[in-house]
């Protein structure tokens, strides 16, 4: 069972399709049983600048520690084999949830915006 629930804002960059452009984003910890961690990224990026990018349905997201998480639009705007529909909200919501931090080292090495957020 779930413990907490932390958050923080980060800066990094998004890359689609080798174009990188920066980006806020906000990640969301939960602690699970023992040392387990969940971790939920959001961000919001401009739909026009997905679409000239060629993005389809997944990006990168480079974090303010340099780890390079896929981040995906789960949204009901696609045509043409899911493709993002030009007709889209204007900002378009990333996610992507990360369960590989095993440990508090691990997680502040991975995501060090989240130091000083009351974890431990």
């Amino acid at each position: 069972m779930e413990n907490y629930s932390v958050k923080a804002d980060g800066n990094g960059a998004i890359d689609v399709n080798g174009q990188v452009s920066p980006v806020t984003y906000t990640v969301s910890l939960r602690q699970g049983k023992g040392q387990s961690y969940e971790i939920d990224i959001r961000l919001m990026a401009p739909r026009d600048w997905l679409l000239q990018r060629g993005f389809e349905r997944d990006a990168v997201l480079v974090s303010q520690g340099g780890a390079r998480i896929p981040v995906y639009h789960d949204g009901v705007n696609h045509h043409d084999k899911g493709r993002l529909d030009p007709v889209a909200a204007i900002s378009i919501e990333l996610t992507a949830r990360d369960d590989s931090c095993i440990s508090e080292d691990d997680l502040m090495r991975k995501f060090p915006e989240l130091d000083g957020a009351g974890i431990g």
